[in-house]
This record gives C-alpha cells, sequence and structure tokens, in this order.
C-alpha cells in the first residue's frame, strides 16, 4: 500500500507580502490554472494515492483552510504539529499516525508548494521509487536535473548506477550538499554527478522510523512516548509536552546525510519550487518586453520585470529587472537579482513590531 504526506506548514516568506502569516505560499494561486500549489499538489498524486491515503502535515492555524481546500481528504488526515520543529520531528509524528492507520506502507513525502510541468512522467519516476523504497529499508529520494548553477537549492552527489528500472535510473547517493556559493555551484554542474535536492522523499514506514531510531535517539525517544498516548485523551498534551523538548531539525541533516543504503532517482518532470518572486518568469505568460504582469500595468521603456498588482493601477518608466508587488496594506520594490533577500525584509519588520504586516 502507498500513502502520501504533503508538508502544508511552511510560510513562503520569499513571496511577501503576498504570501503571508495567515495565508502562505501553498494557500496562493501562483499559476495561471487557478488551483492553489496545496490543490495542484493533491491532484497530481491523485493518480497514485487516493485522496483517503493521503496526510498533511502542517499547524493549527491552517487547519481550517486545508480543510476547505482538500475536502476529498478526511478531515482525521491532517496532522498537526504544535511547535515548528523543521522537517525531521513533522515527518517522525506523521509517520506514527500514518503507520497507525496503514501499517507497513510505503511513504511518499512531498513539499506543499511545488510546481510539476510533466505530470505523467513525475508519477512514473514515484512509481519507480515505490519500487526500490519496497524492497529493503532503502530511503529513496528524487534529485533535479540542474540546469545552471543554482545556489539557491542543496545538492546531492550520486555515486555507482544500482538499478535501471524501464527508463528510471537509480544511483546510490553519496553526500547530501548544503547551498554552495556561486563557483562551487559552477564546479557542481560541470561535474555532472550533482542533482538539485528535490526535498521528496520515499521509503517504508517502518524504514524511516527505525533510522530515526539510530540517528536520532531523542527524537525517537519522544514519538515512543507520543505512540502510547494515540487515541487516548492525552494525546495532544503529550505530543505538546514531546515537541517542547525537541530540537528543530530537518530531515536531511538528521537523517538523509548519516544514514545508509540511499538511493536517488533523477527526475526530468518539470519541477520547480517556486522559492520567489522571480519563479513568475517561469509559469506566468510573459509579454513582449519580457515583463510577468498580474493586474494593470502601463510603463514606458519597462522591462524584464515583475509587477504583481490586481487592485491598483501601476505605472512604470525606464525600468528593467525590478519587481514590484502592490497589496491592501503594503508594497515590496526590489531589484529582481536580490529577490531572495525578501526573506530577510520580513525578519526587519517583524523586529519592528509589524505584525500586522505579516
Amino acid at each position: 500500500m502507498i500513502t502520501a504526506l504533503i508538508m502544508a506548514g511552511g510560510q513562503g516568506t520569499r513571496f511577501w507580502p503576498l504570501s503571508r502569516t495567515h495565508k502562505p505560499k501553498q494557500f496562493l494561486k501562483l499559476t495561471d490554472d487557478q488551483k492553489t500549489m496545496l490543490q495542484s499538489t493533491v491532484e497530481r498524486i491523485k493518480g497514485l494515492v487516493p485522496p483517503e491515503q493521503i496526510f498533511i502535515a502542517t499547524n493549527e492555524n491552517y487547519r481550517e483552510p486545508i480543510r476547505e481546500q482538500l475536502t476529498e481528504v478526511p478531515a482525521e488526515n491532517i496532522i498537526i504539529e504544535p511547535l515548528k520543529r523543521d522537517t525531521a520531528p513533522s515527518i517522525g509524528l506523521s509517520a506514527l499516525y500514518i503507520d497507525r492507520t496503514y501499517p507497513g506502507s510505503t511513504m511518499i513525502v512531498l513539499p506543499a508548494d511545488h510546481l510539476i510541468k510533466d505530470e505523467k512522467r513525475f508519477i512514473s519516476t514515484l512509481q519507480k521509487a515505490v519500487m526500490v523504497a519496497a524492497t529493503g529499508k532503502n530511503l529513496v529520494t528524487l534529485g533535479i536535473k540542474p540546469t545552471h548553477p543554482e545556489t539557491g537549492y542543496g545538492y546531492i552527489h550520486y555515486g555507482e548506477l544500482c538499478h535501471t528500472i524501464d527508463d528510471e535510473e537509480v544511483y546510490r547517493v553519496k553526500a547530501f550538499t548544503e547551498k554552495p556559493d556561486i563557483a562551487t555551484a559552477r564546479e557542481f554542474l560541470k561535474k555532472g554527478t550533482y542533482l538539485w535536492n528535490s526535498g521528496m522523499f520515499i521509503w517504508q514506514v517502518e524504514s524511516i522510523l527505525e533510522k530515526i531510531k539510530l540517528h536520532m535517539p531523542d527524537l525517537y525517544g519522544s514519538l515512543k512516548r507520543i505512540g502510547q498516548a494515540l487515541g487516548t485523551d492525552l494525546e495532544k498534551k503529550v505530543i505538546m509536552e514531546e515537541f517542547k523538548g525537541l530540537e528543530a531539525i530537518s530531515i536531511d541533516y538528521g537523517i538523509m546525510e548519516k544514514a545508509g543504503d540511499i538511493y536517488v532517482i533523477p527526475g526530468d518532470f518539470g519541477w520547480d519550487d517556486l522559492g520567489s518572486w522571480p519563479a513568475l518568469e517561469r509559469v506566468k505568460k510573459v509579454d513582449d518586453n519580457g515583463n510577468v504582469i498580474v493586474g494593470k500595468h502601463y510603463g514606458i521603456d519597462t522591462k524584464d520585470s515583475i509587477i504583481h498588482s490586481p487592485n491598483k493601477v501601476v505605472t512604470t518608466i525606464g525600468l528593467k529587472d525590478i519587481v514590484i508587488v502592490d497589496t491592501e496594506d503594503a508594497i515590496l520594490i526590489c531589484d529582481k537579482k536580490r529577490a531572495q533577500e525578501v526573506k530577510e525584509i520580513r525578519a526587519i519588520l517583524e523586529e519592528n513590531g509589524m505584525e500586522e504586516c505579516l
């Protein structure tokens, strides 16, 4: 049996001011199909996993929006993390719930806010990954063939070719690498044995719990205590108490960088994590001047810019490579090349007590 866990607790801070604490990136309609990122993620995985076997990891603030957007997914499949502790505790907690409902299942872990253009190829690749994960205690990840020296992604260094399943090649992972500087990213691209880390994982539920027991014993101890409380009136209380003492740590750092038996399948299915405003150039219509326009814009000599203003007319003169985003209570204007720094602007607002804008 195959189950899916969709990670939907992030804040999507690089899409501020459109993305807010109460409505992060996964709940936004950033593409032209008028579906939210979360809805698109569930829709594409339904070809492999029925809705009753799809679980959503999130926090209490997002429970109701998820129920409204995903009416086919059972309400009890929404797994609430009481505190933000990164992906390792989140996946561990979710594995407990999934194992309780569908013991022995193979679990696919997907971010809620990624774009996949070739969905048929994506499902085919996932099917091969499930086959590899089901043949032992293997941990499988999908890597993305890099198209340019990207500094915003982590990388996977792969080694020997272990299997070929139809047209999908399965490699043993040598190492996970953090986000590199531009010189290192160019070197990775040149070597040809590095893939972008997509954050998508496939494994048997019991396999990931065993790896947590081996490599993260403190987390495993908490999960064991939580497991004993599941289904009782102490469930919420015990989860909160245990999460308070947990270290915030990613599954990549906590498990994937330490474990053996890790395999990667290079993915070539039109993946994009839509990490910041310039990503809209890859998913929306670009006009004759290279601009992406959402709303009404009139300009003179304005090129290669992103202008998002559904409610106000925006006029520009002599601009190039600029991002302009207008919302009801905030405006962002930045150099397109520095759009990753929007996250830092958001932090400055928080430091200055501007919570109403977050």
